[in-house]
């Protein structure tokens, strides 16, 4: 299972799903991809999971038979300890998710 992780999502996030193949936007090279282009390029790498805090995302992007699945996390803020608390969640997601689908976190 690989997963990337948004630029727009703290990286210390990463420290916290240690457990699978992570990996951030910036670290790929990909900041300032547009969403297709990024799509694009993740299922082309092979990556499973797209990780977000964009929640125009789910409107903007057709996933009808995209390889990839996408959390969309939904928190006060994109701070590291607004997204925090949803860490729980973000792990019981991981192993369920579908490809084309996008799934949202509260």
């Amino acid at each position: 299972m690989r997963i990337l992780i948004d630029e727009c999502v703290p990286r210390r996030l990463l420290g916290l799903l240690a457990d699978y193949n992570v990996a951030t936007v910036p670290y790929m090279g990909w900041s300032g991809k547009k969403n297709g282009e990024l799509l694009k390029l993740m299922i082309d790498e092979g990556f499973n999971i797209f990780i977000t805090v964009d929640q125009n995302l789910q409107y903007q992007q057709n996933m009808k038979g995209a390889a990839i699945a996408i959390l969309v996390l939904y928190a006060e803020t994109n701070s590291y300890d607004d997204l925090l608390a949803l860490v729980p969640r973000i792990k019981e997601a991981i192993p369920i998710v579908k490809p084309s689908t996008v799934y949202v976190i509260k």
